[in-house]
């Protein structure tokens, strides 16, 4: 699968724009803060409906404008198909694949993407926030119908945030807290069986090559963290929920006493270690990055094991984070799949990739 071309219309900071990219590697040079990260968010918004920067998809209309386009053409399941996403200030976001409507969690039924930023490298030492954004950015492309679970979760929660904090000012708003904390539970129930199969296959995934990648052997293991009372994240739906509402029970008053929700998939964590160790306490800054990248790397694999072939592969100034042998290590295994790598005007990069260069400047794209 890969994206053959992008056109951004009052998109960030795109007035109008079009880029063509190889079905290789495509190496996007130029200043910071002229549109480089923006244009790899395009392609990523193609795949999952949605920005892996933002939540609200009005920041992503430009500044003077009402409305944004972005329009692709690609070619997924052996033949040349168009995506068009057209956002408005006030309205529900419009998605048409080949002129037909679609929902943001189908799209990742056609096409996928997998993005590692600077960021992804604290990936391991970040806070749980972090690793459960590395669950839900994949699942939602891999599993269309998580995509909607975790929204309305999240709405979920907000509604049951806000009554925690204020129902002191209107209490007849405490009629409604059960039924919210159900709501949640019953949530909670199937996205932790759609977190605890990912877990599971990003850690077999991974650790082969972290082993390759550390070089000596070092043995990476990845386990799926929920609500305490949750004995068997592989139970079924029914026992999980009972074991949710448990928790819940248990942790009532505490909720009503803090004024915030305490309990619930929202903390969820992936532990990661390496041997055997807790990554984030006792890993070296060095065990860290490779460690990070390794995930990375096998969150790509994941993607061409459902589909048969490669995602596209997102790096956004990643490489000039990392020194000279992960370099190398990463350049090694990005083959086989088209691949679109930002830099900084570092020519060594593209000379060393052999990929197609791309010129941004001033939110104007050209080779």
């Amino acid at each position: 699968m890969r994206v053959n071309k992008l056109l951004l219309r009052g998109f960030r900071n795109y007035g109008e724009a079009e880029a063509e990219f190889d079905p290789g590697i495509n190496v996007i040079s130029g200043p910071n803060a002229q549109g480089k990260t923006n244009l790899l968010e395009g392609v990523f918004f193609l795949a999952a409906g949605r920005s892996f920067r933002s939540r609200f998809d009005r920041e992503l209309i430009g500044f003077d404008r009402d409305e944004a386009l972005l329009r692709g053409e690609i070619f997924a399941e052996n033949r040349d198909q168009v995506i068009e996403i057209l956002l408005q200030k006030g309205k529900p976001k419009r998605i048409l694949l080949n002129r037909v409507r679609k929902n943001a969690g189908e799209l990742g039924e056609t096409i996928q993407a997998v993005l590692f930023c600077p960021d992804d490298l604290n990936l391991i030492r970040d806070g749980a926030s972090a690793r459960r954004r590395l669950m839900d950015l994949a699942i939602s492309q891999l599993r269309p119908g998580y995509a909607k679970l975790l929204s309305d979760y999240h709405r979920l929660w907000e509604n049951k945030t806000r009554l925690l904090r204020d129902f002191r000012e209107d209490p007849a708003m405490m009629d409604t807290l059960d039924t919210f904390s159900d709501g949640m539970a019953r949530l909670s129930a199937k996205m932790i069986r759609y977190r605890c199969s990912f877990a599971r296959r990003l850690g077999e995934a991974a650790a082969p090559i972290h082993r390759e990648f550390s070089g000596a052997g070092e043995e990476l293991g990845i386990q799926y963290r929920t609500v305490s009372t949750v004995t068997d994240p592989t139970s079924g739906e029914r026992k999980l929920y009972e074991e949710i509402l448990l928790h819940q029970a248990r942790h009532r008053q505490a909720e009503i006493a803090a004024g915030s929700c305490l309990t619930g998939v929202h903390k969820d964590d992936l532990e990661i270690t390496v041997n055997g160790r807790p990554a984030r306490l006792y890993a070296s800054q060095g065990q860290t990055r490779t460690a990070a990248l390794s995930v990375k790397l096998a969150e790509r694999e994941i993607f061409r094991e459902e589909t048969g072939e490669y995602p596209v592969l997102l790096l956004d100034d990643v490489l000039s984070e990392l020194d000279a042998r992960r370099q190398e290590f990463v350049l090694n295994r990005i083959g086989g799949g088209q691949t679109l790598i930002t830099c900084c005007e570092d020519r060594e990069i593209a000379e060393r990739t052999g990929g197609r260069v791309l010129f941004v400047e001033n939110g104007a794209v050209r080779r």
